[in-house]
């Protein structure tokens, strides 16, 4: 076990390297500047500018300065936020970012794994054919329809709750659920389909012959395996929903670091734009491997090895 967790421990590491390298040199070879605008400064005064933020160094030695930068912990200076760094923005974004996709996480698995079940162990019922009808929709209808009609609904028509901005735990409740749903839908479609293939394996037909309480099969010989395909999907679901909707944070206002993304991707902002990539790619890699490592938890099936 320690030594297939240090090899993918590694294999994560090379994996964050190439993205941070790919994602540098693809932000220099895009069109425009940091300091390009609507009217062009003057010679002398960007060139002040880049020789303030090193953009005047060979692209090389840009590389080789940001590597360095990164392994101290330092995300580097925002070129159009001259107030903030790319930490403290981080840091005042991500937790906004955390809260909202933490809750559609929690919706997300609570709902998805309920009616997955639900469906699963009655294959071909009506439960089974309406709770498929519904994660349809939920599939076929993406965050950026489901928001604005969230907020036509239940702030506009209903006014129940508020449509946008940060407060109170009301502003809370809106972004998580129009957020969760298509990933509550896929996660319902995954355990539906591993419950009903899980029900003819030879250990649950035994249980069920030795007269054991169905609630019992469930939960210990039904659920562990049938989830093994749902926690693959969970590692880069869990990344995406914990690090924030781009779409949700602008429909609902919300200062999180997926609007800082877009507007560091607007304005050129190398460093921030950087910044955002260096914690999305971290924490898709360390669900991934959290998740390799509880598949031998659940399935002891599964022996890991280097």
């Amino acid at each position: 076990m320690a030594r297939y967790l240090a090899a993918r421990l590694g294999y994560s590491l090379i994996t964050f390297w190439v993205i941070v390298t790919l994602v540098f040199f693809l932000m220099r070879l895009a069109p425009g500047g940091p300091f390009d605008g609507e009217r062009r400064l003057p010679p002398e005064v960007e060139a002040n500018l880049n020789a303030a933020y090193n953009l005047d160094k060979p692209l090389a030695q840009q590389y080789v300065d940001y590597l360095s930068m990164l392994l101290s912990g330092d995300l580097g200076p925002s070129f159009r936020q001259k107030d903030f760094t790319v930490n403290e923005l981080v840091v005042s974004g991500l937790p906004v970012s955390l809260t909202i996709g933490g809750l559609a996480l929690l919706f997300a698995v609570l709902a998805g794994v309920s009616a997955g079940l639900t469906a699963g162990l009655r294959p071909g019922s009506r439960a089974d054919i309406v709770v498929m009808g519904v994660t349809n929709i939920g599939i076929a209808m993406p965050t950026i329809i489901v928001a604005p009609l969230a907020i036509l609904l239940f702030s506009v028509t209903l006014n129940w709750l508020p449509a946008g901005g940060i407060g109170s735990w009301r502003h809370y409740v809106l972004p998580p659920l129009a957020l969760c749903l298509p990933f509550a839908a896929a996660i319902a479609r995954l355990t539906r389909g591993s419950v009903a293939e899980t029900l003819s394996e030879p250990h649950v037909r035994t249980a069920r012959s030795k007269g054991l309480p169905m609630h019992r099969i469930v939960r210990r010989h039904i659920l562990p395996i049938a989830l093994l395909p749902v926690l693959s999907y969970l590692g880069p679901a869990a990344a995406a929903l914990l690090t924030g909707s781009v779409v949700v944070e602008q429909v609902f206002d919300l200062p999180g670091i997926g609007r800082y993304f877009v507007q560091g991707a607007l304005n050129r902002d190398y460093t921030l734009v950087m910044g955002v990539v260096v914690v999305y790619a971290g924490m898709i890699l360390l669900f991934n491997l959290l998740v390799d490592s509880t598949y031998a938890r659940l399935d002891p099936r599964i022996r890991l090895s280097g």
